[in-house]
């Protein structure tokens, strides 16, 4: 005991004479380290619950006090982390604070939309605000590190993740991940308001063949570079502290056991110094992917390919002294992983004091603050698209007589918050969209039915719902996807509706040929709306919205907001054009626009090759017009940059943002690129009748790309240039690199 307390007065005398010099604090702390000591450090377990909170597992308890424990996972509360800290600091020989961390995805008790739905308002201040609150009230549970952003490319709507992402686009996920980075870190991790941040999955995780969780994925070297790794550059160079390698294998290595792209890549070209954690037994899963022959064999690879520490998977703290003994994994890469790890710690000011985030006080105080639930509400409103709107349908007025609210989803509070909503409430703190639309509207205004479920297939309920829509001047059905439909586990093959809700759309509809009928969605992915475009007047797509979705609904509804949101991932018109994304390859083969029924050309014989709606689209309840595009030059030179500009003009009868897309086409290249790739956006809010001129800046950076013999770089040519309200459009406009 006498010692154990000699090691701590050391370690606090390292605090005071080295407050400024974490490594030289850690490698003085790990000359005091065992090597046994070193890998507990890599270990990660998961808390345990009951009625009253987290409590302290036998097993845990057990390695924590021998210091075979370096952080928790699902681990929180004031209370619950500090008796976890209390045994790490004060029961063991070197008193060594504890890591936790959590899933908090897109907020933890105010819930934002998903991640997908909050990339589609094309906020960056908005994006890191919501994450800046999330780690407002995740530390204020004793929590350090999140498990986000997820930065994955997905052009995959089947698989169920493409919800915690933002899309399919390489340089929206890039800025938007850099936002939540920015958001959750903060501008110094010291203070007990901020948490770590991770990028994962890394890497090619939304690229999984057929878009079936945890499969495979294979592509070539250049595609990897230039579509899927950027996001995880951007988070680096953004000062993200940890990664997490993913599930899925690539090109036959698994990404948890993948030395070219966790240590050539991450550590040697990009000199990323955080560490890296796996995936949820992600190192375990290689022997089921047949890399690895056994528990022994996995801890090895892992180790040796870069990742740092193990989540759940018992194979570093079972294995990996034997495996550094035997010469099978050196000692430096343990004392490496130890020293990252450590420097987090140290990072979080968790030596300086290992229960500065934990404040019973501030975590009652802190949950579901009025000003977070406003933000949410605006964030919400800020993230839905307006789809369609055919004659005006939306928004509606405050004084129709009646209006029918019909669908599973319209008193819904459960999935509203959508999946991965760490401690959100699923009933009691989120607004439905019913109590969101009492706001406006009078009891005797509203009728409404649930008609059915989402997914029973029970039409008991649509004989009421057909009813009450006859009684109405107009018509809401507020329909979707379950939470548990999306998110990890969650791949679809089906892409339409769920269950038995396009019947009853149908059914209303003839019922009520003449009526307005809008149609609220929630859900996770791209949908299949091939159908309802034509039996509905308005689709106004909110995904899952969040703690304050109800609020958000009605003010858009009802024109309080003006929608404003745009898609980042395109919505097919049915699963056949999967996967399909507005910047593909070009063929050999394209249809001519002289000659669209010419034989033999890269088409479908039963559908367009265009999508139902295209990546950027969203309208709003007024009318935006481009005009007067202007280059400053036609030549852009390795040493200068050229301008482009264009102005917009408010040319209908409300006020409203408009989200302005830059997109650049190289013409010819070594290799050939895509048709168009998005290469910056400038969000403006127009008043009725305003004009604005937004302008962009194009350097040789904007046009560079890996090439065959993956050299990054840029070649001289032609590149075609636009800003558009969308990714529909043709290209009028070029300048050339010289």
């Amino acid at each position: 005991m006498r010692l154990r307390f000699l090691y701590i007065a050391l370690i606090c005398l390292f605090n005071q004479s080295f407050s400024q010099n974490y490594e030289v604090k850690v490698d003085s702390l790990m000359q005091l380290m065992t090597l046994q000591e070193k890998i507990g450090q890599t270990v990660m377990y998961g808390g345990h619950w009951d009625q009253t909170g987290p409590f302290v597992g036998a097993d845990n308890g057990k390695y924590i006090r021998e210091g075979n424990m370096g952080a928790m996972l699902n681990a929180m509360s004031a209370k619950g982390t500090r008796d976890l800290q209390k045994i790490a600091v004060e029961e063991t020989r070197l008193g060594i604070p504890l890591l936790f961390g959590y899933d908090v995805i897109h907020g933890h008790r105010t819930i934002f939309p998903i991640n997908l739905g909050l990339s589609a308002s094309w906020d960056l201040k908005m994006v890191e605000e919501s994450s800046r609150i999330a780690a407002e009230e995740a530390s204020a549970e004793g929590i350090h590190w999140t498990f986000a952003p997820m930065i994955d490319v997905s052009r995959e709507p089947r698989w169920g993740r493409i919800s915690e992402g933002a899309g399919e686009d390489v340089y929206l996920n890039s800025v938007i991940g850099q936002a939540y980075v920015r958001g959750f870190q903060g501008d110094d991790l010291s203070q007990p308001n901020t948490i770590l941040a991770c990028a994962k999955h890394y890497v090619a995780y939304g690229a999984a063949q057929a878009g079936r969780d945890y499969h495979t994925t294979n592509m070539g070297e250049g595609e990897l570079r230039n579509v899927y790794l950027p996001p995880f550059k951007a988070a680096v160079d953004a000062g993200v502290e940890t990664f997490m390698s993913a599930f899925n294998e690539l090109n036959g290595v698994p990404t948890s056991g993948n030395k070219f792209t966790l240590r050539d890549i991450l550590r040697d070209e990009w000199k990323y110094d955080g560490f890296v954690v796996s995936d949820y037994t992600s190192i375990n899963e290689m022997i089921q992917h047949g890399f690895a022959k056994d528990s022994i064999d996995a801890a090895r690879i892992g180790m040796n390919a870069g990742v740092e520490m193990d989540m759940m998977g018992h194979v570093y703290r079972l294995h990996l002294q034997k495996l550094v003994e035997e010469n099978k994994v050196p000692e430096a890469y343990i004392n490496e992983a130890c020293k990252r790890i450590l420097l987090a710690k140290y990072k979080l000011g968790l030596f300086d004091d290992p229960y500065h985030y934990i404040d019973e006080e501030r975590e009652a105080t802190t949950a579901y603050k009025p000003e977070f639930l406003t933000k949410a509400r605006e964030i919400a409103a800020a993230s839905s698209v307006l789809l369609q709107n055919k004659n005006n349908a939306l928004p509606l007025s405050k004084h129709t007589k009646k209006i029918a609210f019909i669908g599973p989803l319209v008193k819904d509070e459960s999935d509203i918050i959508g999946n991965w909503a760490a401690q959100g409430d699923r009933g009691g703190k989120a607004v439905s969209v019913f109590e969101g639309i009492s706001e406006y509207l009078n009891s005797n205004q509203i009728l409404y039915a649930k008609g059915c479920d989402i997914l029973k297939d029970d039409d008991s309920g649509f004989k009421e719902a057909i009813s009450i829509s006859k009684q109405a001047d107009e018509i809401v059905l507020v329909m979707g996807e379950d939470h548990h439909m999306s998110g990890e586990a969650a791949s679809r093959t089906d892409l339409k509706i769920p269950g038995i809700q396009p019947k009853l759309i149908k059914k209303i509809r003839e019922a009520n040929p003449n009526k307005k009928i809008t149609l609220v969605l929630m859900n996770g992915r791209p949908l299949n709306l091939s159908d309802e475009v034509n039996l509905v007047d308005a689709i106004l797509e909110v995904w899952f919205p969040g703690t304050m979705g109800g609020s958000a609904t009605a003010d858009l509804l009802f024109g309080t907001v003006n929608p404003s949101g745009k898609l980042t991932v395109t919505f097919p018109r049915n699963v056949g054009q999967v996967p399909i994304y507005y910047n593909m390859k070009n063929t050999g083969r394209p249809i001519p626009e002289s000659n669209p029924k010419e034989d033999y050309k890269s088409n479908y014989i039963d559908v367009p090759n265009t999508p139902l709606f295209v990546f950027g689209h969203g309208l709003s309840y007024t009318e935006f017009e481009y005009s007067d595009f202007k280059l400053s030059s036609e030549n852009l030179t390795f040493s200068k940059t050229i301008e482009a500009s264009i102005t917009i003009t408010n040319t209908g009868n409300s006020d409203g943002h408009e989200i302005a897309q830059l997109y650049i086409h190289d013409k010819v290249g070594s290799v050939t690129r895509p048709v168009k790739e998005l290469k910056g956006f400038q969000k403006i809010f127009l008043k009725k009748g305003e004009k604005k001129t937004v302008t962009f800046t194009i350097s040789v950076e904007d046009l560079k790309f890996y090439n065959s013999e993956m050299i990054y770089g840029v070649e001289t040519g032609e590149f075609e240039i636009a800003i558009a309200p969308s990714s529909d459009f043709k290209f009028k406009y070029s300048f050339q690199l010289q």
